[in-house]
């Protein structure tokens, strides 16, 4: 797989994120509204000035009306996007290309999503007829399966792996508990995420990502007017998305520890980049840590250390906050929930804090490095859609 990619070509200029949490005050329209709104002014325009919008939701709305009446913009291109747990990313994606293109001069993407109130508890599945071949498993049973899993390979005990877990945990929430806009902002020690019972598998309720509700927004213009804006832009390195086929699941040779989608679209980010070293040239990872195995996969699926090393590295402290390269320095899923049509676009709000030295003096890591990546997937291991960026606070 390749793409010819957007480098250095698109820049955003300004990105807002609400509070990420049970917002019993608030609407959908109050969140988009409240997120919109600090974007525009992030970036030094009102309404008026943004050309079309891309619209990130996965349940709360089914069309671009809802973004439109909520903060009262009418009759411009409003395009609702959804693709699993990537739907936020999706809008910042096809925002992106859309200025690239020269189609328009401003854009914005949006993304938001109402859960805790809606009549039904997390995301409601639409009730589709099917054959009844579809599996009936839950998402963190799924995802557990990864754990034992790569523990039998790579020859880890399996009470190991438990703190191997408990540690990425613990990092997150250490992260979240000094970041504003987490929903859990408490630091929760290896002992006690060990100490809690199990709910699927390995994993405990603290292994798995919560539920919020939420919205981010971020403002995107070409690169060569991105000082109009702002003295700060963040420039877009890569954008890549992949949509697995399924067949994964079908391979005997399938074994849990890896999810190839997430390789492939990696592997075209950092050569749309043009990054050889991801460990070495990257300032700090956002990645989807839907649970605590998800993210220890990712780290060797993304080339931040080699196979069946991840888990050493977790225990030495190597992606904490201010560890070789810091992984979800905000906290992360763990921390925030995971309001779907919100949360790349949340993530992508801290890589524009991060690399513009914005984070807090409490959460500031050494941007020196200059690049972050940004990561989503949506699906189950074999069967997933994966999206990963690359932005940086320089062009070159």
């Amino acid at each position: 797989m390749s793409s010819h990619g957007i480098k250095d070509r698109v820049a955003i200029v300004g990105m807002s994120c609400t509070k990420f949490a049970e917002r019993f005050d608030k609407s959908l329209d109050d969140l988009l509204l409240e997120a919109t709104e600090d974007a525009y002014a992030s970036a030094g325009v009102d309404r008026d000035s943004v050309d079309a919008y891309w619209f990130g939701t996965a349940q709360s709305s089914m069309s671009g009306i809802g973004l439109a009446k909520a903060i009262g913009v009418g009759n411009r291109p409003i395009t609702r996007v959804e693709n699993y747990c990537a739907t936020g990313s999706e809008a910042l994606r096809n925002a992106a290309y859309a200025v690239a293109s020269g189609a328009y001069d401003v854009a914005m993407a949006v993304g938001g999503e109402k859960v805790k109130d809606s009549g039904y508890q997390g995301l409601n599945g639409f009730p589709m007829p099917t054959d009844g071949t579809n599996r009936t498993l839950t998402a963190a049973a799924m995802f557990s399966m990864v754990a034992p899993a790569y523990a039998k390979k790579y020859g880890v005990e399996l009470d190991e792996i438990k703190k191997v877990l408990a540690r990425i945990a613990s990092k997150n929430h250490y992260n979240g508990a000094r970041n504003p806009t987490a929903q859990f902002r408490k630091e929760m020690s290896v002992e006690q995420i060990c100490g809690m019972p199990a709910v699927a598998g390995m994993l405990s309720v603290f292994d798995c990502a919560g539920v919020a509700d939420g919205a981010a927004a971020a403002v995107v213009v070409r690169a060569e007017d991105a000082h109009k804006y702002t003295d700060h832009p963040i420039y877009i390195k890569a954008l890549s998305f992949v949509a697995g086929d399924g067949s994964t699941l079908l391979d005997p040779a399938y074994d849990y520890t890896t999810f190839p989608e997430i390789v492939a679209c990696a592997q075209d980010a950092y050569a749309q980049a043009g990054i050889t070293n991801p460990r070495t040239e990257l300032a700090m990872a956002e990645v989807h840590d839907c649970f605590t195995p998800t993210e220890l996969a990712l780290m060797e699926d993304l080339g931040f250390s080699e196979r069946g090393t991840a888990w050493k590295e977790v225990l030495d402290g190597a992606f904490d906050l201010h560890g070789d390269l810091p992984v979800n320095p905000d906290g992360g899923l763990k921390s925030f929930g995971h309001p779907v049509g919100a949360s790349g676009l949340r993530m992508h709000y801290e890589a524009w804090l991060q690399l513009r030295g914005e984070a807090g003096d409490e959460r500031q890591i050494d941007n020196s490095r200059g690049k972050a990546l940004i990561h989503n997937l949506g699906g189950y291991p074999g069967e997933m859609v994966s999206f990963v960026s690359i932005v940086g606070n320089e062009l070159g």
